[in-house]
């Protein structure tokens, strides 16, 4: 299996599976003599970790990172960082029928096709468990961009919508409710839709907006690098996502051109910001926005058709522990993949600035 590695210069390979020993990461080219903020990384992945309220899977996972090299009483060496999270809570009897049937809308089947034999244990390696390597390496990447910040909130659950824009929220509203929405009265919507789908035994899907501030001019490349088609790369990787669009997005391809065009002020910056902070394919010092279109997860504790691996179809409900809606959950893993890439993007700019 190829694949596991994401970035240039900031590099991040994960490996490990859902219910194997330990996930983990190996992240290189981070510079050396970062004293590295062990609590924000830690609080980035109690953001992300199964268990956390009752709207999501009751997996019960520390999620504590080890590291195993790359970082010297707390600063970094400039060698590879390596580091593992252990697997504690997981129930591989939940999945041991799975061993020969194939659950509609998950990657079973297809992973026996490619590779002759799969781990069928919480989806192996396509379990979104996988996520948690990234949210380590993000929380290390965002250390070493200084002054970006980056801020994602779920904006839809289903048909519920934020119907404001982003300027209008109070971002740090994110954090005070399950669901993580800044718009406290659209919140209580959200989690009550995620509760009324559970009963169902049913499952949700939803957005989440990001937003990049304080990017400086520069980042990206104007041909196959550029940094839309990055942070589109990078979202499109995460499990379960199934869209990506930034600035005016498809709502552009409404718009007539005297409407769209963000007309220039004397100091450089523009007045309206319709293309989502990137002209051709590079930042513009503008605010970064960007929306990702997640799935209904496709476990569903109802009775299904599942494929056998003799060909047969059978009727049988789903097993295991699963989120109903996985965009609360999300929400650390889109900021995390953002600052990898971000991070990748600054040390590239940074390296050609030497010479």
């Amino acid at each position: 299996m190829s694949g596991n590695t994401f970035g240039k210069i900031f590099t991040l390979t994960t490996f490990g599976e859902s219910h194997g020993e330990a996930l983990g990461g190996i992240i290189d080219g981070c510079p050396s003599g970062i004293t590295l903020d062990f609590n924000a990384i830690h609080r980035e992945l109690q953001r992300r970790k199964p268990g956390q309220s009752a709207i999501v899977t009751q997996r019960k996972e520390e999620d504590e990172v080890q590291f195993l090299s790359g970082i010297y009483k707390g600063i970094t060496t400039g060698t590879p960082i390596g580091f593992i999270v252990k697997n504690n809570g997981q129930k591989s009897d939940d999945y041991s029928e799975y061993e020969t049937i194939f659950r509609p809308s998950h990657a079973d089947y297809v992973y026996q096709q490619k590779y002759g034999v799969r781990d069928y244990r919480g989806g192996g390696r396509s379990s979104a468990r996988e996520t948690v390597s990234r949210v380590v390496a993000g929380a290390i990447a965002k250390q070493i961009i200084p002054n970006i910040s980056i801020t994602a909130f779920v904006s839809s659950v289903g048909p519920i919508f934020i119907n404001k824009p982003y300027q209008d929220l109070d971002f740090s509203k994110i954090e005070t409710n399950n669901v993580r929405c800044p718009d406290l009265e659209t919140a209580s919507k959200m989690e009550e839709k995620i509760k009324e789908i559970r009963k169902q035994g049913d499952t949700i899907g939803g957005t989440i907006t990001c937003v990049i501030q304080n990017v400086p001019i520069g980042l990206g490349e104007p041909v196959f690098d550029k940094l839309q088609a990055l942070l589109a790369q990078a979202m499109l990787s995460i499990n379960a996502v199934k869209g990506f669009e930034y600035g005016s997005g498809f709502c552009g391809a409404q718009m007539k051109g005297s409407e769209h065009n963000d007309l220039y002020n004397h100091n450089g910056t523009t007045k309206t910001n319709l293309s989502g902070g990137i002209q051709g394919g590079i930042s513009n010092g503008m605010d970064i926005y960007f929306r990702v279109a997640f799935k209904p997860v496709a476990t569903l504790m109802q009775e299904q058709d599942y494929l056998t691996q003799d060909g047969k179809i059978i009727t049988q409900k789903g097993k295991g522990r699963h989120d109903p809606c996985v965009v609360p959950r999300a929400v650390p893993i889109v900021e995390a993949m953002a600052a990898l890439v971000i991070a990748d993007l600054y040390l590239q700019q940074k390296a050609k600035s030497k010479y």
